[in-house]
């Protein structure tokens, strides 16, 4: 699991490639972390190259969404594959999050 973070601008990219499993996410925790602390911008998790999300990942995702929240901050994710869209789809992600 590699994670790569990019400013463009005002955005602020995190590309996630690889498998998001439990060991990866522990992992990539503290980079979610770095995240949260900039929740007040807009941060675009871009999932182009992620091929699979466990519950662990799906953890990490959501308290993102809860610190962009409360800091007033844009969180938006995009380039879902298939299979990710069915996983946002059955835990209801779907709705919780902008997907483009």
């Amino acid at each position: 699991m590699k994670i790569n973070m990019v400013n463009e601008g005002e955005q602020l990219i995190a590309q996630l490639s690889g498998r998001l499993d439990t060991a990866a996410a522990a992992e990539i925790a503290p980079d979610f972390q770095a995240l949260a602390e900039q929740a007040n911008k807009h941060i675009i998790i871009d999932c182009a190259q992620l091929e699979y999300i466990s519950s662990s990942g799906l953890r990490l995702f959501l308290a993102l969404r809860k610190e962009s929240a409360a800091k007033g901050g844009k969180l938006q994710v995009r380039a879902i594959n298939a299979d990710i869209r069915q996983v946002f789809m059955m835990t209801g992600f779907i709705s919780l999050f902008e997907i483009i």
